[in-house]
């Protein structure tokens, strides 16, 4: 009878985790798509702040070598909105693919290639690039918290 018990507190445990990871990659495809989004050509800032609703107020980034600091600060995502409303419809064509997710405990790992065109919004430069990327996102309180960013 023991054995009966703790083989179904198992099976229900496994079903949980797999729930659990199940909502993470949902989770993911809706960022990469708000992401995604944001980044095209005709993005508005209902656009932007849709994809700023995934992250924490306190959201770290870490993007080599770029920004080198992972740190948490509270005004994380005010310094993500304005960089990205500085940016904000740039792009004269805007490509991405999200090719996969992986999910563990309280963490995402998405790779993705992108292909885009567009003006440098300070100096005016044309400039077109392809690159595949990885992200790894720390999850706290169903928001992301920290964005470390790869790419090649």
């Amino acid at each position: 009878m023991k054995k009966i018990i703790m083989f179904l507190c198992g099976f229900a445990l496994s079903g949980l985790v797999e729930a659990g990871d199940k909502n993470l990659e949902d989770f993911a495809k809706s960022y990469f798509k708000a992401w995604q989004t944001s980044q095209s050509p005709n993005a508005s800032k209902k656009d932007l702040e849709h994809y700023l609703s995934f992250l924490a107020d306190d959201v770290g980034h870490q993007h080599l070598p770029y920004d080198p600091d992972d740190s948490r600060s509270p005004e994380g995502k005010e310094q993500f909105r304005k960089g990205m409303t500085y940016y904000l419809g740039t792009h004269t064509s805007y490509e991405a693919k999200l090719d996969k997710v992986v999910t563990g405990h309280n963490v995402i790992v998405i790779t993705y290639s992108t292909s885009s065109s567009g003006k440098h919004a300070h100096t005016g430069q044309v400039i077109n690039q392809s690159y595949d990327t990885m992200e790894v996102l720390e999850i706290d309180k169903e928001k992301v918290s920290v964005i470390r960013k790869y790419s090649k």
